[in-house]
This record gives C-alpha cells, structure tokens and sequence, in this order.
C-alpha cells in the first residue's frame, strides 16, 4: 500500500487506470482492463488484479468508461455540418432538411466539421466531397488523416464516358498534392441506382487498377431493394425526372427481378471485385451478407443516422459471423446529430443490447483504421500516454464480465 507521506503529485508514482473497456488496438478489447502509467509513459497493460500485483505501489484510478485510441469516423460529408439535425423518416428529411437547407452546404461547413474532428481528436475521417473547392482545401490539412472520397454521381449511361473522364482528370491532379500524414484521395460512386453500370463499372476498375480508396452507399433504406427487385417505388418516384434516364433499367443495364437486390447487382457487374467499402447496408438479405464476405469487401455502419431517418437496422451479428470487417461513421449532422464517433458506439450499445461492447468499440477503432488504411497507435508498454485514451464519461459503456475476445 502507498505510505501515506507519499507525494501523489509525484510523476515517478505509477498511476493504475481501471476501466470497463480496455482496447489496446491489438487483439481483442478486454474488460475490466487496466493500464499502468508512469509519468507520461505506458508501463503496462492488463487485468487490473494482475496490475495491482506487479505495481503494489500505484495511485489507484477508476476512470470506468472506455480506454482506447481515439475512435475513427469512417464515414460523414463534412459539407453538411452546420445543418441543423433533424429526425425525420427519410423521405420526408431529404426535402425538408437536405434540400431545404442546401444554402448551410460547402466549403465553411466542411472546414468547421473538420476542426470539430480534429478537437476530438478523431483517429481518422473518411469524407464524402462533392466539391473541388471543399477537396482543395482539407487535402491540405496535416492533422485529419484518413480519405476524402471524391463524389460522382450519373445514372444516364450515355454520359458514362465523358463523367468518368472528367473526374479521372480531378482526381489525378488531387492525387498529386496528396502529403505524407494528411488525407488520401478515393472515389464514391454515389449509389447503385444513382450511377449508371457503365460509369459504376469504369470507376471500379479504375480505382482497382490505381489503388484507389472506393466507398458506396447500398442498401440504406428499405425502398432501394424495392427498386431493384420491381423498377418502381418510392426513390423511383421521388426522383427528379429530368436527371434520369425513362426506366430504371436503362440505369442498371437489365431489368429489375424478384430476387436481385443492390448487392448482387454490384456483385454481378464486377464491382465487388474492386472491394469498396459499403456504407449503411441495413436492408440486406443473407446472400447479400455472403456476397459481401467472399469478396472481402469491408462495412461502415451509421447506427444514430440510420435510426432517425427509420431506415432499419444494420445486422451487426449477422456480418460480424461471416467475418465482414465492420467500421462505424456518424454520416451527416443533419442525420447523425453530432460527428463524435463515440456517440454512435454509447446508442449502438442500446440499439444491440446482446452485444459485446468490446466489439463496438473495437469497430469504432480498428475496424475504422482498417476501412481507411490509416496507420492506429496502440496503447502498450514505452509508447506515450495521451489523456484522449480516456473517453469522455457521456461515453462510459457498462461494465461486462466476459473473457477476453
């Protein structure tokens, strides 16, 4: 026990921090995990009981919550941060907020989400970026690694060609000012039914061919597979006629059926095969799931944004049994509320109450990293200590007594 004279100011005193969740960024996350701190250095990491015996003389600490490297948002459109967020079923936010509201969109917008990122002290970003000027500008930041994924979007076939030209010509010179630590440049097809299958299928051969970060929205709301299984339904009718070609099929390059859905389709086309990360996927079929694992393809889950725009829920389990990587991302303020990773982890512990949370925040971390290919600092002994380790206490997870996963 520590002598009582002692001074616990003293920075040589070993500190023991006890939490629920301990993910050191190798293996699996345990609980309850301890780490071992002295001065700003790691010592060590473990089973507290385990600690307390090596180190007998450390200030003991119960911070409880999460012990982790900052969480990794993987998906969000930084361009739309200083919307107000609004909960509202989906088709019903895209004209009342989306567009309504599309003066809040751009360049001011996206530079104040990433400085709200980079106060976090978010481990990465992957950003959705529609705008050369909004490109410009954060491809030259150094402290928001990750990707900004430039997007396209065409569903008229016959202007596959001259779309994908022009935007293989702004990514290449992108490609060029890209920094060592800063961003990377990718691509996002924007979805399966607003990008025509020539252009979808000559943007994933290119960043195949290039090595080029791909991420897609699929299978976010319930009315997407309607529209591949029938032709019809709400996203066909809420269209904008005049951007799209006379029948859905002239997007997809074939006619709709009962059993093909937005996975198999992209699967079908040879887009899989590129291995893009698929955002939302919370109306999938079980072959979609097994689709996605075969081809290696990684996952980005919204579980705030998915919620408030009642689009259905992700099937975490399901996924997380084919060995599909799984990465989380607070999509847009305006659907997410807030761009803090970790609030999608503390309502993804409500949404999935059977659910180890040493595996959400494992996702939230690695899983994110992976997504993105950026570089994850791990907590173990001699690296430093970094008081954003501890995740704010509105994040605390509640304790589980499981073995290690």
């Amino acid at each position: 026990m520590l002598c009582m004279t002692a001074d616990l100011s003293d920075p040589h005193i070993p500190r023991l921090l006890v939490c629920n969740v301990l993910y050191t960024g190798m293996g699996g996350a345990q609980s309850p995990g301890g780490v071992v701190v002295v001065g700003d250095t790691v010592a060590a990491t473990g089973d507290p009981g385990a600690l307390r015996h090596a180190y007998p003389h450390a200030r003991e600490e119960l911070v409880g919550g999460v012990i982790a490297p900052p969480p990794v948002n993987a998906h969000t459109h930084l361009d739309m941060s200083a919307y107000a967020f609004q909960a509202l079923p989906y088709f019903q936010w895209i004209p009342e907020v989306v567009i309504a509201g599309r003066q809040h969109r751009g360049l001011g917008a996206a530079v104040a989400g990433a400085d709200t990122l980079s106060r976090l002290g978010t481990g990465a970003v992957g950003d959705i970026v529609w705008s050369p000027e909004v490109m410009d500008t954060l491809l030259a930041r150094e402290d928001l690694p990750g990707v900004l994924y430039f997007e396209v979007l065409s569903p008229q076939s016959e202007r596959a060609d001259e779309v994908f030209r022009a935007a293989r010509t702004q990514i290449e010179a992108w490609r060029a000012k890209e920094r060592p630590g800063g961003p990377r440049v990718g691509v996002s097809p924007h979805t399966p039914y607003t990008v025509s299958h020539r252009l979808m299928r000559l943007l994933a051969e290119y960043a195949a061919g290039e090595g080029l970060p791909l991420q897609i929205h699929v299978a976010e709301h319930p009315s997407e597979p309607e529209l591949f299984r029938t032709g019809g339904g709400p996203l066909w009718e809420n269209r904008m006629p005049s951007l799209y070609p006379a029948t859905f099929a002239d997007i997809i390059g074939r006619d709709p059926e009962p059993d093909l859905t937005p996975v198999r389709y992209l699967d079908e086309l040879g887009v899989l095969g590129a291995r893009p990360t698929l955002i939302h996927m919370a109306n999938v079929t079980a072959d979609d799931i097994a689709r996605v694992a075969r081809a290696g393809c990684a996952v980005v889950t919204c579980p705030r944004s998915n919620h408030h725009l009642e689009c259905g829920v992700f099937p975490w389990a399901a996924f997380a049994a084919a060995g599909v990587e799984i990465a989380l991302g607070t999509d847009s303020v305006a659907s997410g509320e807030t761009l803090d990773v970790r609030d999608d982890v503390a309502f993804a512990r409500t949404l999935y109450p059977g659910l180890d949370p040493r595996v959400l925040v494992r996702a939230a971390v690695k899983g994110g990293h992976r997504v993105l290919g950026t570089t994850m600092p791990f907590i173990r002994r001699g690296e430093v200590w970094r008081e954003e380790y501890r995740w704010a206490a509105g994040q605390v997870l509640a304790s589980v007594n499981h073995n290690v996963v």
